[in-house]
């Protein structure tokens, strides 16, 4: 059942690049749609009757249509078990798995983009992330409580914030501390970072040939 092909609507430079390594990560069989936002695919009527906000990362599974990068990583993470990058429902580790998945989207990006775009920073009580300086700091404690998110174990959260804190200190929007280096050495050394990357890199390759 699950065996039914994914269509990913993709492009290499934005934020559907983690997807493409969980896809890999979890052996799906995919098949990619460029969005070349040069050309505007991603304001199509055919794009946006999927995603009306014009934005990837996108996916098709059968029927259903997933939006949002959160939403997709727990949707395949739980659609292809045997890969064993989610815990199960009734495994202790489920909750601080869905944390970290969830700290990710609620917290760390926007806290990420109000710094990038230097808006003022408001009230820690009302603000959803609190503070940009407490948010990375409860972050740095975690990574530094094992080698993954999960400690010993590797998880679909570690290829999504894998791939965000490598391309945000590539950046230079959040530092590279020591804690936060050594953690994107460990979860992009996964073999399916590599074979990502070299996949995307003929796509854009393709893509400019045409």
């Amino acid at each position: 059942m699950t065996e039914s092909i994914i269509t990913f609507f993709h492009n290499p430079q934005s934020r559907s690049a983690g997807v493409r390594v969980l896809l890999e990560a979890l052996g799906a069989p995919y098949e990619v749609r460029f969005i070349d936002f040069k050309a505007g695919a991603n304001r199509t009527p055919e794009f946006l009757a999927l995603n009306p906000l014009g934005k990837l990362p996108t996916i098709r599974h059968r029927d259903t249509v997933v939006t949002e990068q959160v939403a997709i990583f727990i949707y395949l993470a739980d659609l292809f078990p045997a890969a064993g990058l989610a815990p199960a429902l009734d495994d202790p580790r489920r909750g601080t798995y869905l944390r970290w998945i969830a700290f990710y989207g609620a917290s760390f990006e926007p806290a990420v983009v109000d710094r990038a775009t230097k808006r003022p920073e408001m009230e820690a009580s009302t603000s959803a992330y609190g503070s940009y300086d407490a948010m990375l700091q409860t972050l740095v404690e975690q990574l530094g409580r094992g080698d993954y998110l999960l400690g010993e174990r590797f998880s679909a959260a570690d290829v999504l914030w894998g791939t965000a804190l490598r391309w945000t200190t590539g950046f230079g929007i959040v530092p590279e501390l020591p804690a936060i280096r050594a953690y994107i050495d460990r979860a992009c050394a996964h073999p399916a970072f590599a074979r990502a990357a070299e996949l995307d890199a003929g796509l854009l390759a393709g893509a400019a040939g045409k």
